[in-house]
């Protein structure tokens, strides 16, 4: 017998269902099952019996959320779903009922997975937060969000941003300017997170007044960070001696956060990666997290997780 799901209003029953379908066709391609909805009521069915109670248990759980007032996208679907797949589904309400941060346009950010929530949680406890996963996991974007919450709440004076200028195949000398210059467009992704919160207006004026700082990792040589939340992104790129440089920095009431990928290290020859090298040494030192996502915490589109998986 298919199972069925009925809805209180058409309202919640086109939310759940997505524009066009999306949310149902989605769910239909992830669980190998049949879904087809009438007026209010909304049926489930498959063959097997697992992969029906599972996408129903996404529907249900979804209907929840949009019963509270929040809106439901295709990445809530597909978050959702994955923590279906893992078991976790129960959990899924909890990840709304925290907002990170609000953006720009006073809509609230929230974690997407289990594996964000728990990297959120790790931030907030820590002095030093290590998050390590595939590209699309929120490892940077959510440690950005996090810091400019702390600036406006007035817990940090300032924001430090960084990451190491390895790039693959091309040769920084070859590149006009100075090294700032050089490597800006690699610090490019750290911005993302800033227009999200701040806008593009009170970022660049942040910048100018020195609040944020976004640097190649160079620049950090010789300084003592104090009350100031820094991010460490691509830091799989490091050098063991430039790691150790930049965790040294660590100064009185500062965060840090230290992001990176495992697999996506271009470091020239049979150079050693820092992030390694620092994860192994400091796995058992209080005070530190070291927090790692895979592809079920992705959420871009959902075959980046399927393309994770594939050349895993």
């Amino acid at each position: 017998m298919p199972n069925i799901i009925s809805i209180e209003s058409l309202e919640e029953a086109q939310a759940l269902i997505g524009a066009n379908d999306a949310h149902i066709t989605f769910l239909e391609d992830m669980f190998d099952v049949t879904i087809h909805t009438l007026g209010n009521e909304i049926t489930v069915s498959g063959q097997d019996d697992e992969n029906v109670e599972q996408a129903e248990d996404v529907l249900i759980h979804l209907l929840k959320i949009i019963q509270r007032g929040m809106k439901v996208n295709l990445r809530d679907v597909q978050s959702a779903s994955s923590m279906a797949k893992n078991g976790t589904i129960e959990y899924l309400l909890d990840l709304y009922n925290e907002v990170i941060a609000k953006d720009n346009k006073g809509r609230g950010i929230r974690a997407k997975t289990t594996g964000q929530r728990l990297y959120i949680e790790n931030i907030k406890r820590s002095d030093l937060t290590f998050g390590i996963g595939p590209a699309g996991t929120g490892k940077t974007f959510l440690a950005v969000v996090f810091a400019c919450q702390m600036l406006r709440d007035g817990q940090v004076k300032r924001i430090v941003l960084t990451r190491p200028a390895v790039e693959a195949g091309e040769n920084l000398g070859f590149l006009p300017g100075d090294l700032k210059e050089k490597v800006d467009p690699y610090l490019r992704p750290l911005y993302d997170g800033l227009h999200t919160v701040l806008g593009t207006e009170q970022t660049d004026r942040l910048v100018e007044r020195g609040v944020i700082e976004v640097a190649p990792l160079a620049y950090m040589r010789g300084r003592t960070l104090n009350d100031a939340f820094c991010i460490l992104d691509e830091a799989q790129n490091t050098t063991e001696m430039q790691m150790k440089m930049f965790l040294t920095r660590l100064g009185f009431g500062s965060k840090m956060v230290v992001t990176g990928d495992e697999t996506q290290i271009d470091l020239p020859g049979a150079t050693k990666s820092g992030l390694i090298e620092a994860v192994r040494r400091l796995d058992d030192v209080k005070g530190v997290a070291i927090n790692r996502m895979d592809e079920t915490d992705v959420v871009r589109h959902p075959l980046v997780s399927k393309i994770i998986k594939a050349y895993e």
